[in-house]
């Protein structure tokens, strides 16, 4: 049986893999460290078919040991257990680990995560993680710590096309052919980053041709996709892209446009939660505190959502969503810790002020920690001037008020409190 072309042109070495040159190009940090002989376990994160698999697989081959894989889809604690006592077994004094490589590592659930956690500790096995999904929402912390993450990206329009020409001229059963690229603009954006999807579509489009040359034209490609759309996998279908235009339109107070990506979503088989994490950000980011009740409605669906699941989970969704779109926007949230941020990375450890700080002993209090500090609720309208922040930075202002109806109120507040402070 001939292997589909996506696996035929699997790379099998560093130098045939396409793409990521951040992490595998020429003094990279993960190619230093492959050559070096000594792997730590990571995880790699990126959208489908940028090549999370073949790196794995890539490591272990570089690194001449043993390769368990598991799927987090149909494995339990019991497969884990297994793999790591043959781990155990197959160790030798001053040799490489075995890697262990789980694919869906987001799907794991807590216990399966930390059934790895010793192994992972004590270097019984070096654990590759690959997951479309961010870690810091679906992988324990404690293996989080364990372990380096490293961001894979979608392949751009050169890795793209030297993927292409690469299939036509070196394939044992495409170079048989006579085939021709006369378009690649349909075979590129259908592809999304996706080298797989980009060589299922190049097969699908030559396999269609009955005899004859084989010419590669946008029309072609298009017309293929049509007569047979299941051909795709549409959990991966422009996923980014998808997500990126469903946030700014919610950003952009269009509910039209939010819903219609939003089914996109749903269509694509999209998991609900990751659908419900972003309309969580969206509502502290850029709706913010024009609307602070936007961000409680967002954490409403999502708990909706784990409940329920699908279909039914599209409802909480949608509400959400034509609630987030039609709220009045503010980001003074979102660029006031991002100014905030900036501020601490420039200025280092300013000290807390004496009068702030904690004064749980007598030694404190002799040093005179807390003394002069006032209890806003001692007073008027429970405030009282006093400086918060460290002597160095005491003029600096960091939240700027937009002044949408709900906001203004905050700002008319603040101008009261402070006066002229908030008059920059």
């Amino acid at each position: 049986m001939v292997k589909p072309l996506a696996e035929r042109l699997r790379p099998a070495t560093l130098d045939e893999y396409v793409g990521q040159k951040h992490l595998v190009g020429e003094g990279s940090v993960l190619r230093s460290m492959i050559m070096s002989g000594r792997v730590v376990s990571f995880i790699l994160w990126g959208p489908p078919g940028v090549g999370k698999t073949t790196l794995a697989l890539i490591v272990a081959n570089e690194l001449k040991v043993p390769f368990y894989t598991l799927s987090a889809v149909s494995s339990g604690v019991k497969d884990v257990r297994e793999v790591i006592d043959k781990a155990k077994r197959s160790g030798f004094f001053n040799s490489n680990a075995p890697i262990l490589f789980i694919d869906e590592i987001h799907r794991f659930s807590k216990s399966q995560q930390d059934s790895l956690l010793a192994a992972v500790e004590q270097g019984v096995v070096t654990l590759i993680g690959a997951t479309t999904e961010n870690p810091s929402f679906e992988v324990i912390r404690p293996l989080l710590s364990r372990c380096q993450l490293y961001v894979l990206k979608p392949l751009d329009k050169d890795d793209l096309l030297g993927l292409l020409h690469r299939a036509v001229t070196q394939d044992v059963e495409l170079k048989k052919l006579d085939i021709r690229l006369k378009e690649t603009g349909a075979l590129l954006r259908y592809s999304g980053g996706d080298a797989r999807k980009l060589l299922n579509t190049l097969e699908l489009v030559v396999n269609a041709v009955d005899g004859g040359p084989v010419e590669i034209t946008d029309e072609a490609v298009e017309e293929c996709l049509q007569q047979t759309p299941l051909a795709y996998d549409k959990d991966g279908e422009m996923h980014y892209d998808i997500v990126s235009a469903f946030i700014k339109s919610i950003r952009g107070s269009d509910p039209d446009a939010a819903l219609y990506w939003l089914a996109r979503m749903i269509e694509g088989g999209e998991d609900p939660k990751f659908i419900a994490r972003r309309l969580v950000i969206s509502a502290a980011e850029d709706v913010g505190l024009a609307n602070p009740n936007a961000l409680l409605l967002a954490n409403a669906a999502f708990d909706a959502v784990s409940k329920i699941g699908w279909p039914e989970g599209r409802i909480p969704l949608a509400e959400a969503t034509v609630y987030l779109a039609t709220s009045a926007k503010s980001n003074s949230a979102y660029n006031g810790i991002a100014e905030a941020l900036a501020l601490v990375r420039k200025t280092g450890n300013q000290p807390v002020p004496l009068h702030l700080r904690n004064a749980p002993t007598k030694l404190m209090v002799d040093l005179g920690y807390h003394d002069g500090y006032k209890y806003a609720h001692d007073y008027p309208d429970n405030f009282v001037q006093q400086q918060y922040l460290p002597d160095a930075l005491k003029e600096e202002r960091i939240w700027r008020a937009q002044h949408s109806p709900a906001e203004e109120k905050l700002y008319q507040r603040m101008l009261t409190c402070w006066g002229k402070r908030y008059e920059k």
